[in-house]
């Protein structure tokens, strides 16, 4: 058996092995469920400088929208977009795709002056790329567009829920 660290890496390598090794094994949830729970840490301290209340709000944002964008991925590449082969059980896409948010590690470094704010848009591209990798291995998908387009579907409905989520707190006079 792979160790967390070494299946961490190869996550955040995209090596299609990884995913695959992560997606057949079932003991791999709960190391999928702390590379979630250590990206949304990272991403918690990550906004230390603007103080505890967003270091809290930046780590369960990270969790919610992490179980989101799984359950939509999952509804819309089973459901809407699925291939002959495609997989329904929902614990290889959470093992693959939890492990593809490994590259979130790099938003804790999201504090530090001038290169903060480069490396978060950085570390959200490698996520995504990284969950490509993992929907497509997880659902048994032979094209990398199709997989490409659920995992968009999922982060645009994901992003815009977000946007007027905050959109309605600023407008009721918040944050």
């Amino acid at each position: 058996m792979t160790s967390w660290v070494s299946r961490m890496i190869g996550a955040a390598r995209l090596d299609v092995a990884t995913y695959e090794e992560v997606k057949a094994d079932p003991k791999a949830t709960v190391q999928a469920i702390a590379v979630v729970l250590l990206s949304a840490a990272a991403s918690g301290v990550g906004s230390i400088r603007a103080g505890a209340l967003y270091v809290y709000t930046a780590f369960v944002m990270t969790l919610v929208a992490w179980v989101a964008w799984a359950f939509l991925t999952w509804l819309v590449g089973t459901k809407f977009l699925a291939e002959a082969e495609t997989t329904t059980d929902v614990g290889p896409l959470v093992r693959a795709t939890g492990f593809a948010a490994g590259p979130g590690i790099l938003s804790a470094l999201g504090s530090i002056p001038v290169l903060g704010p480069m490396i978060n848009p950085l570390a959200w591209l490698w996520m995504l790329a990284a969950t490509v990798v993992a929907v497509r291995q997880a659902l048994n998908y032979k094209s990398t567009g199709r997989a490409v387009l659920v995992s968009v579907i999922g982060g645009v409905v994901l992003f815009t829920t977000y946007f007027v989520y905050m959109a309605v707190i600023i407008m009721r006079g918040g944050l």
